[in-house]
């Protein structure tokens, strides 16, 4: 070994561990800085979220009631910002705190010259979700919003019919809804929103999917699921009328099994007719066969050939 050659080679050991250490500092770097980022998003939303809750909860004295940070129905993971439901309707709001130039260009919505397609379709599929655990007659009356904070006065509506509104003009755009809800619906939607929005886990959305689940997120959803699982002619489901309990009613036995009986008697009365039949025939085949004919006397028969 030459002289200085251990050191040289315990030095160059080192800065292999150098180099290691420089690249992964490098991505941890890359990785703080992206964890500050989404931070910073994160508590722009909830303050986004914040300010547009207090905006609606000046809509309490005109007869609106108002859910905030709720299931997301069929999302586990997933939540919706704010739900209004007032005599305008029901209107799923989707709080968004976007900094930089927002505007809408062509019924369409972006963001520092980005397009927002996906936020404004994940805005229709909440609206969509709510509207799935409405009555037929309600469905109709869920709107879906987003409400920009960053930008106050923005108002308009996208091509897919999603209502934009700045912050600024969220209570006067919702006053100004013609009114299709009476209050007695109005407490009733709304305290039947929170009952399955707010609970422990988020509830199932009544879609064909629920007919391969043995639970439903509620009575209501279950029996949507038993009413949808009977067949009829033509393949289509039957829906269950009001009130029916999906239980068959002891007249629809009875009757069942006065028509088991009645098909038994008849098969053994046709037994008993074909076989008072079939001797009837075979007596009158006998009788009406001719009598074995006797030789005349004085004829000779012919023998039989040998």
């Amino acid at each position: 070994m030459e002289a200085g050659q251990g050191a040289a080679e315990q030095a160059q050991r080192i800065g292999e561990r150098v180099s290691r250490l420089e690249t992964e500092l490098e991505q941890l770097e890359a990785e703080l800085a992206r964890a500050r980022k989404a931070q910073q998003a994160w508590l722009a939303g909830a303050d986004g979220e914040a300010r547009v809750g207090e905006q609606l909860r000046q809509l309490e004295l005109q007869g609106w009631c108002v859910l905030h940070d709720v299931h997301w129905p069929g999302r586990p993971k997933a939540n919706i910002d704010h739900i209004a439901v007032g005599p305008g309707g029901v209107i799923v709001i989707d709080a968004k705190n976007w900094s930089g130039e927002v505007r809408l260009r062509n019924d369409e919505l972006f963001q520092n010259g980005y397009t927002r397609k996906r936020e404004t379709a994940s805005a229709l599929e909440q609206c969509g979700a709510v509207a799935a655990l409405l009555e037929p007659q309600h469905r109709r009356m869920a709107q879906a919003w987003i409400c920009l904070v960053g930008q106050p006065d923005l108002v308009g509506s996208t091509s897919t019919g999603v209502r934009v509104v700045g912050i600024g003009q969220l209570t006067t755009a919702v006053l100004a809804l013609p009114p299709v809800l009476e209050q007695p619906f109005v407490t009733a939607i709304y305290h039947y929103l929170q009952g399955l929005l707010t609970g422990p886990t988020s509830p199932a959305v009544a879609t064909t999917a629920l007919l391969d689940r043995s639970t439903a997120g509620s009575p209501l959803l279950a029996a949507r699921r038993a009413a949808a699982a009977r067949p009829v002619s033509g393949g289509r489901s039957q829906p269950m009328p009001r009130g029916h309990s999906g239980r068959p009613s002891n007249r629809g036995r009875h009757k069942n099994r006065s028509s088991r009986l009645y098909a038994f008697w008849r098969l053994v009365l046709l037994v008993l007719v074909l076989w008072l039949g079939g001797g009837a025939l075979q007596d009158f085949a006998e009788s009406d066969a001719p009598p074995p004919s006797e030789p005349l006397p004085g004829v000779v028969q012919p023998e039989a050939p040998q």
